[in-house]
């Protein structure tokens, strides 16, 4: 029990960060992130092992489900939240010579919310560090699907970031 603990947590410290990320970029408010993180790996501890090739994308795909399912519950309107605009509570003033970095980055996430959800949802997945066939057993999507979704979504973020 305590390797199981200790593994535990290793896990958590390699994976936390990305996740978290994941889960802000879905639902823009820290507090259901952390929630959503929670309950993550909660659900890791209950189920043990998603009976997939890759820990990973298991581990990420229920993070995506339980992020679209509090997006769901909010169209139902079972819970309303007050979103947060400020940027990922991680993250920490930059200077001024990176200001314009910042600015091109509140561009880009401007442009993702524009996208169709499939398309954002992939780009989020993706910025988290999943490979291109950990995202297909994510979405449950064939590799060639996944591929030619992430040419649409490099052509349409860019013609996106040309009228901004």
């Amino acid at each position: 029990m305590a390797g199981d603990l200790t593994a535990f947590d290793q896990l958590y410290a390699r994976y936390e960060k990305p996740l978290f990320g994941l889960i802000w970029r879905e639902l823009s408010s820290q507090a259901e992130a952390e929630d959503v993180l929670h309950e993550t790996f909660l659900t890791v501890l209950k189920q043990r092992d998603g009976g997939r090739r890759s820990f990973k994308a298991w581990l990420f795909q229920v993070a995506r489900n339980l992020c679209l399912n509090r997006v769901r519950g909010r169209k139902r309107g079972e819970r309303a939240v007050a979103l947060d605009a400020s940027a990922p509570p991680a993250a920490v003033q930059l200077p001024e010579a990176q200001l314009a970095g910042a600015q091109m980055a509140q561009l880009l996430e401007a442009a993702v919310t524009r996208l169709p959800e499939t398309l954002s949802s992939l780009y989020r997945l993706r910025v988290a560090g999943l490979s291109y066939d950990e995202l297909a057993e994510v979405l449950e999507l064939p590799l060639g699907t996944v591929k030619s979704r992430m040419h649409e979504m490099v052509t349409r973020l860019r013609e996106e970031m040309e009228r901004a």
